[in-house]
């Protein structure tokens, strides 16, 4: 009788292969799509934290004080120290004008050394506030610190932030980069005539948003018995994130682009973070200023922007924080931004 052959064990076919890696493919990229889900709700909450405590920092300042900073304050002549002598004061560089809203609310952040090395009676263009190699700066160069909490994780990195062109004025070395510490936050001055106009109003810039002023030099504070909408019904600080590169719709512009790759307003000091918010029609890259209705992650010059999907991160003047979604009609955004509008508006 004779002998069987050992039966050889049978391998994978073709097809049987290609199914197990379709299926690994899929599982994989759930994963992936979970996983980058989970680290963007994890920005997001550490963005919303800082903003909750930019909240809680408006508050204890006016717990302390019983008024907050106009996004501008500017002292007068009459006011100002006159030793040593500031030659640097000019009209361009708006030399008597110290650090904006997000500056003034250092020491209510846990920054109070940073704060220390500041000199608040004297402009942000004062020898006396400003470090070497600046002629005649006094200052440590610690004061140029980066502060964490004023910056979006959700931000890409490598952001640009550099002022030395515009110190050159008063006399900052030529062709010399000048690093500033940036951030993603700011309150708003009001509406651009552009979105006034979107929202019914006359087409004029509003300055009535909640830290917002004409008069930087006679009323640079605001009372909260000023914000008649309501502090919850009103925006303080929003998300204006990507600065001192442009982005239109997620993308960085080049430099070809109109209005360049690059704008100003990105270090947290500077009181032009603060900008009066267009209407923008998002339509193309090509011009990224056109006019249009849309208000929130279009371009990020002067509007709120963030690199979340579906919208930005906003704390209101009660310190609640929200998240607006980039669908947000501009009659109801001109509500929130309104401190005295008389609006009906709830939070977004």
């Amino acid at each position: 009788m004779p002998l069987s052959r050992p039966r050889l064990p049978r391998g994978f076919s073709l097809v049987e292969l290609l199914v197990v890696i379709a299926i690994m493919a899929a599982l994989l990229g759930l994963l992936l799509s979970a996983v980058q889900s989970a680290r963007e709700t994890a920005r997001r909450a550490s963005c919303g934290n800082n903003l909750r405590q930019v909240g809680i920092a408006l508050h204890t300042h006016e717990s302390a004080r019983r008024f907050v900073p106009a996004w501008r304050k500017e002292f007068s002549w009459a006011e100002y120290p006159k030793d040593p002598p500031n030659p640097n004061f000019s009209v361009v560089f708006a030399g008597r004008t110290t650090l904006g809203a997000l500056g003034q609310l250092l020491s209510y952040v846990d920054e109070g050394r940073l704060a220390s090395l500041f000199d608040m009676n004297r402009g942000l263009a004062d020898p006396v506030n400003l470090p070497p190699p600046f002629p005649r700066g006094q200052n440590s160069p610690a004061c140029l610190s980066p502060v964490p909490l004023f910056v979006c994780p959700g931000t890409p990195t490598g952001v640009p932030s550099d002022y030395g062109g515009v110190y050159q004025v008063i006399g900052y070395p030529a062709n010399t980069p000048l690093i500033l510490p940036r951030t993603d936050y700011g309150p708003f001055r009001g509406l651009h005539p552009s979105l006034a106009a979107c929202a019914g109003l006359p087409a004029e810039f509003t300055h009535n948003a909640m830290l917002g002023t004409t008069d930087f030099v006679n009323r640079r504070t605001v009372r909260f018995r000023e914000i008649s909408d309501g502090l919850s019904k009103t925006l303080a600080f929003v998300e204006q994130a990507g600065r001192q590169q442009r982005f239109f719709r997620g993308r960085p512009l080049p430099a070809t682009a109109p209005g360049g790759a690059t704008v100003l307003y990105a270090f947290y000091g500077d009181w032009n973070v603060a900008r009066h918010a267009r209407g923008l029609s998002g339509a193309t890259d090509a011009e990224p200023q056109q006019a249009g209705c849309a208000v929130v992650n279009v371009l990020n010059d002067d509007n709120p922007y963030s690199f979340h999907p579906g919208g930005v991160s906003a704390v209101m003047g009660d310190g609640a924080v929200t998240f607006m979604s980039e669908s947000i009609d501009a009659t109801v955004f001109a509500a929130l931004m309104s401190r005295d509008g008389g609006e009906v508006a709830a939070a977004p």
